[in-house]
């Protein structure tokens, strides 16, 4: 197959274009780098079946040649990145999807959107199934990135039902390994960091809140089953593992060797989640998918790439 992955110098894009690599397929990665780095793919310059496209996806996307597969997971994915690229999320949630689609369409390619778990906005369900309609504040601070992914997925279908394509929504559930950014802030890298400098793990509120956290491998294996599978509806991928902040606090720390405890912040984000875990019956039952990765032994894997970042950036 020749795959398009848009977001492709990201976090999960360069994983994902890693896979596919290893499964023989030829991978055309787009970005327009806003939050992703060359960093993420630059092991794969000059391998033969790679291609890589600087290319705002909000903009007409030309690919000379055949696609038979569009997977796109272009998008701002921190809280931080939404109150510095507001319209940049809404834009490529939505202009972004629509170009990708109207690709798909165009070539008679098979499209995968990377939806989220933050369509289900702060719960009132839980564990959140596919079911769930969610619980969302579109004025709020966080309404950028959850309404543009849920706009993206009634695109999806839309494209689906009226045009014909096979689509395919991946509902992301926290997911974390090498090659996150540093400064995304959000709570992995965050609490990784402090603890490799020595410093107190930053707790905003009580602790008392819960996410779910999936290898990044893990997500990898569910996407790459779902592109093959028949199912058109949403899929969550995610692990149900559920850990309070201040427990995976506790672990961070005593994998790191970190002494310095950690310090709670009265503070929290405006329409944050207070808890996070997903249903994964409907994954396990149609892609025969459950995660692999234990939270421990996926920090041991990820703690080392951290470390080695803030080496070579001079930060330890």
């Amino acid at each position: 197959m020749r795959v398009l992955i848009t977001g492709g110098a990201g976090f999960l894009g360069s994983h994902l274009c890693d896979r596919f690599l290893a499964e023989g397929h030829t991978v055309i990665a787009m970005d327009n780098l806003i939050t992703g780095s060359t960093d993420n793919i630059a092991h794969l310059a000059g391998h033969p079946r790679f291609l890589f496209i600087h290319h705002d996806v909000t903009n007409y996307i030309y690919i000379e040649g055949p696609i038979d597969a569009v997977l796109h997971f272009a998008s701002p994915a921190s809280p931080i990145d939404y109150l510095e690229l507001p319209i940049q999320t809404l834009k490529v949630g939505a202009l972004g999807t629509h170009k990708a689609l109207g690709l798909a369409r165009a070539k008679g390619a098979r499209f995968l959107l990377a939806s989220t778990s933050e369509v289900y906005g702060d719960p009132q369900v839980h564990p959140q199934p596919e079911s769930y309609y969610g619980h969302v504040n579109p004025v709020g601070p966080r309404g950028v990135y959850d309404e543009a992914k849920r706009f993206a997925e009634a695109m999806t279908m839309a494209y689906h039902t009226y045009h014909g394509v096979e689509t395919r929504i991946v509902r992301i559930f926290n997911t974390y390994g090498p090659r996150m950014r540093l400064r995304d802030g959000r709570v992995v890298p965050n609490f990784i960091s402090q603890a490799l400098r020595g410093e107190p793990l930053t707790i905003y509120g009580d602790g008392s809140q819960t996410r779910s956290f999936q290898y990044v491998s893990d997500l990898v294996e569910g996407v790459y089953r779902l592109l093959f599978s028949d199912e058109v509806e949403p899929v969550n991928i995610g692990n149900p593992g559920e850990f309070t902040i201040a427990e995976f606090a506790q672990i961070v720390n005593e994998i790191t060797g970190n002494k310095a405890g950690v310090v709670y912040r009265d503070l929290r984000t405006k329409d944050d989640p207070q808890v996070r875990q997903p249903d994964i019956s409907k994954a396990r039952r149609i892609l025969n998918w459950e995660p692999k990765v234990t939270l421990r032994e996926g920090l041991e894997q990820t703690i080392p790439w951290f470390r080695q970042e803030l080496q070579r950036r001079g930060e330890l």
